[in-house]
């Protein structure tokens, strides 16, 4: 078996995956280090030495080329990340087993004018703020498979994946889902109005997002930034083809897990 170690340089010192690599040497794997997610490929698992922000980076290379992983926590709360750093014993012995369970989350694909995108977590239309910016009202109008449902004035959207559920939109007024429902959540970011409600809908469907003519929002992905919206352009959000493989030692335990982390 062949594994490959990806990790945060400004979270664990090049020492500490080191160290994982020779440990699963000594136990009679192939293990590889990679410094760049662009880097990740040819193996069978991937550990990843990290926070949140890092897995989520790794995890959109591994979904691109089908490689499974589990994580390691070395940031803050880890909602991603099966292992705390002080289980790196049992994080070994776990990469090494043959009885993981997996888990699949979906990622959705994020469309601006054509240029494509995909996150795991969430993507968010967001209001700059900056001294040459007016402080208006921004009027979205959102259709949900074609169909006008409604416009919505806030200072942003959030459609977020079960995956990202725990995340921002929930700090926002979301929802969470469990990763195994078919289901993204849409969350208005201070709506001024109280109908806007965050609403849950079929992965299966496509939302798409206009803005009011003389306003601009800027698009992130997984807090990544991928470009600003104008009046008359038009963000396409749908569920992406690929789906990130996690390893986890027991699905049935993420609530419980997820719920030990928020408290």
């Amino acid at each position: 078996m062949k594994i490959g170690i990806f990790f945060n340089a400004n979270q664990v010192k090049v020492s500490s995956a080191e160290s994982f690599r020779s440990e699963l040497v000594g136990r009679g794997a192939d293990a590889v280090i990679f410094i760049h997610e662009e880097e990740i490929a040819d193996v069978d698992r991937l550990v990843v030495l990290g926070g949140d922000g890092t897995v989520l980076r790794a995890a959109r290379r591994a979904a691109e080329v089908g490689i499974p992983l589990v994580g390691i926590n070395y940031g803050h709360i880890g909602f991603l990340t099966e292992f705390g750093r002080d289980e790196t014993d049992d994080a070994l012995s776990f990469v090494l087993s043959d009885r993981c369970e997996r888990m699949e989350r979906a990622m959705i694909e994020v469309d601006l004018n054509g240029k494509k995108d995909v996150c795991l977590n969430e993507c968010a239309l967001l209001r700059g703020v900056a001294p040459n910016d007016d402080n208006k009202l921004i009027k979205i109008s959102v259709e949900l498979d074609g169909a006008e449902t409604g416009e919505i004035t806030a200072d942003g959207l959030i459609v977020a994946t079960p995956t990202g559920s725990t995340a921002y939109s929930l700090s926002a007024g979301g929802s969470i889902v469990s990763p195994e429902c078919e289901a993204f959540i849409l969350t208005p970011v201070c709506a001024f109005s109280m109908k806007s409600r965050p609403i849950v809908y079929a992965s299966s469907a496509t939302l798409s997002f206009t803005i009011g003519e003389g306003h601009r929002l800027f698009l992130y992905g997984d807090g990544k930034y991928l470009g600003t919206v104008e009046s008359g352009d038009k963000v396409c959000v749908r569920k992406s083809g690929r789906s990130a493989t996690f390893l986890t030692r027991n699905k049935r335990g993420y609530l419980l897990r997820l719920t030990e982390k928020i408290n």
